[in-house]
């Protein structure tokens, strides 16, 4: 489980210890999801012009990227998305410590652009919030995960609170935030972050309606219009972005149900909602429970549930958890670095929970779908301890 400190500290690196280059670069991977679905992504470039941004006061609009992952129709003539931005690649190498052409980043397994396939009735959607200094792309397996099993996954980057954000014509902006991490910057980011969700959530609404949001207007997938459930609204966030997910879901009565992956919260996110929320977190060893959470879980009213990923770190809730030990042997890594900065756990084993249980919590929530993975332990899952 994430302390404080933890949940408000920049994600683990994929840090080099030994600084030779390779003689060829080596490809990352992704796993595969597991869904019957093939997948597309479209980006779209939003402007909330009702607000100066808040963290820089001399754009007078706030700007955002989104990313949407869905069911895809066909894929044929649609090239795989890469992980990254490109534009980001260099800033992202730079920050972790990794000779450029040292690894070649991954590519997912969405088609960009790809039509939509609706389903009957529309899609439930889930929204994705990364954590501080952390960007949409950490979070690719779980919502690639989702998006393969009916999903439409909408992933959010905050801009100026992520550490790297590409706009359309290659514009980056970094990481903004100045003074120290502490309780009321945290509290501004959370109010921020979650102005952001309320944005995206009408704009969703648009692009349902058949409305381009995107600011340049740049071409859409033609079969977007239509394909949002808009009555089946869910919520994911990793360590900020889980406070953000509870922070919104307070807020907002569009968002139906909610996931905080090994987040902090502070008040008044930790009075809890009537809606239900699950608490995922790292191994909580031989220490006590955040006590954030336990003032949560007090006063939670909803549908609860709290888990324990045993075996795993903080970072263990990003796509570090697979990318990091494939980077190692590259990176002069060992075994004990890589332990430390993903915990004991083997990542498919890690992965597979981490799917299975948040797929689970959506599928019962906004699908009324119950497997009763959720209601008690499973032998299948010795990885997961029920907390409460």
């Amino acid at each position: 489980m994430a302390t404080a400190a933890s949940a408000r500290s920049r994600p683990s690196a994929i840090s080099p210890i030994a600084a030779g280059p390779t003689p060829a670069p080596v490809r990352l991977r992704l796993p595969a999801p597991t869904g019957p679905h093939p997948l597309g992504t479209v980006s779209l470039h939003l402007v909330d012009r009702a607000r100066v941004d808040p963290w820089q006061d001399s754009r007078p609009a706030r700007e955002l990227m989104i990313q949407l992952w869905y069911p895809a129709r066909a894929t044929r003539g649609h090239p795989p998305a890469p992980w990254m931005s490109p534009g980001t690649v260099p800033f992202f190498e730079r920050e972790q410590g990794i000779p450029s052409g040292t690894l070649l980043l991954p590519t997912t397994h969405a088609h960009l652009a790809a039509p939509v396939d609706h389903g009957r009735r529309g899609r439930p959607i889930v929204l994705y919030s990364p954590g501080l200094y952390g960007n949409r792309s950490l979070g690719t397996v779980l919502i690639e995960e989702l998006a393969s099993h009916g999903y439409l996954v909408v992933a959010i980057d905050h801009t100026y609170d992520a550490d790297h954000v590409e706009f359309p014509g290659g514009r980056v902006e970094t990481f903004a935030l100045t003074g120290d991490i502490d309780d009321a910057l945290i509290a501004k980011a959370l109010a921020v972050r979650t102005a952001d969700t309320r944005f995206v959530l009408d704009q969703l609404t648009a692009l349902d309606a058949g409305h381009d949001t995107d600011a340049e207007r740049r071409p859409l997938p033609p079969t977007l219009a239509g394909a949002f459930d808009l009555s089946r609204v869910g919520m994911l966030g990793h360590s900020l972005g889980g406070a953000t997910a509870a922070a919104a879901l307070r807020a907002d009565r569009r968002l139906r149900a909610g996931i905080d992956l090994d987040g902090s919260l502070l008040a008044p996110v930790t009075t809890g909602t009537d809606r239900p929320f699950l608490l995922f977190g790292s191994d909580p060893g031989p220490g006590p429970e955040d006590p954030s959470w336990d003032r949560f879980w007090i006063s939670q009213y909803g549908w609860k549930r709290e888990l324990a990923l045993i075996g795993s770190t903080h970072t263990s809730f990003t796509d570090l958890e697979t990318l990091l030990p494939q980077a190692a042997p590259v990176l002069g890594l060992t075994p004990s670095q890589v332990t430390q900065a993903i915990g004991a756990l083997a990542p498919h084993r890690a992965i597979h929970a981490q799917r299975d249980y948040v797929r689970a919590f959506f599928d019962l929530h906004l699908r009324h779908l119950d497997n009763h993975l959720l209601q008690r332990p499973s032998a299948r899952y010795p990885q997961i301890r029920f907390i409460r």
